[in-house]
């Protein structure tokens, strides 16, 4: 987007890292400014998405209250922690609205890469070379998030917020 345009998102595909990882920005943003109560992120590792930014953070926090819901689907939590220090913390504090699923390890094929909010849905066709696309379907939006339930529903709980010893 120019800078002179006006800010929104925009529908379409999409390609290229640097791209995705404004297009994560841009829908967490439009989160916050849509006050939309459900937002579910999802993929392997989320080694490369910008979870760990202080725009990302800011988002989070300024989206996050009571009745709010943050979902995170991961096949492993390690590059979150590794990569993602914010985000953890803001995971850590708002650990009453954001649940952690872990999926399979022995099926990490059917993990998608997407974004997921009553609104838009940013999807990842192709992690490897960051082909993606945003989009504010209805019908789209309903299909992916039945998928995601069906990731969920074979999912363990993970990632606690905090982890207590004896």
């Amino acid at each position: 987007m120019d800078a002179d345009q006006a800010p929104g998102l925009q529908s379409g595909r999409f390609s290229g890292r640097t791209r995705f990882q404004q297009a994560v920005r841009d829908v967490l943003v439009e989160a916050q400014a849509q006050d939309w109560s459900e937002i579910i992120l999802c993929d392997l590792n989320f080694w490369d998405w910008p979870l760990g930014e202080r725009a990302v953070h800011d988002s989070l926090q300024h989206w996050a209250r009571s009745g709010r819901r943050c979902i995170v689907i991961a096949a492993d939590f390690d590059e979150i922690v590794r990569r993602h220090a914010r985000f953890v913390t803001w995971r850590r504090t708002w650990s009453h609205v954001v649940e952690c699923w872990r999926c399979p390890a022995r099926d990490t094929s059917g993990v998608p890469s997407m974004l997921w909010t009553p609104g838009w849905v940013l999807h990842r066709i192709d992690p490897e070379d960051s082909v993606f696309s945003l989009h504010d379907s209805p019908s789209r939006r309903v299909q992916l998030r039945e998928s995601l339930q069906d990731v969920v529903a074979a999912s363990a709980s993970a990632f606690p917020a905090s982890t207590l010893g004896l």
